[in-house]
């Protein structure tokens, strides 16, 4: 997956479509990402306790990875990867791939 926690991303399709925010978490096997604020749905908890009250908890639910898309500056941008240096200093770096600036 491409897109890692803490990347500030847009989403692309579906009802918050347009809207933009940080990557909370990843769920690499189901290829989905948790973005902050966005596709927020409710919960209704059950009383844990016979004396206490149940409660409603709002949470973002996950989008799927290929209704975002990363941020370069206001733009998104479409990510590649580019491999630099040699032997054992060699590393895999993001790349966005129109302009080839690194993430």
């Amino acid at each position: 997956m491409k897109i890692k926690k803490g990347d500030n991303v847009i989403v692309t399709t579906g009802k918050e479509k347009g809207k933009t925010g940080v990557v909370l978490k990843t769920l690499p096997a189901r290829e989905q990402v948790v973005i902050e604020g966005l596709n927020v749905i409710t919960k209704h908890q059950k009383n844990k306790r016979s004396r206490s009250q149940g409660q409603i908890i709002e949470k973002s639910a996950p989008i799927h990875v290929s209704n975002v898309a990363l941020l370069d500056g206001k733009k998104p941008v479409r990510i590649g990867y580019v491999f630099e240096g040699e032997g054992k200093d060699r590393k895999k770096v993001r790349v966005a791939t129109q302009s080839g600036k690194k993430i």
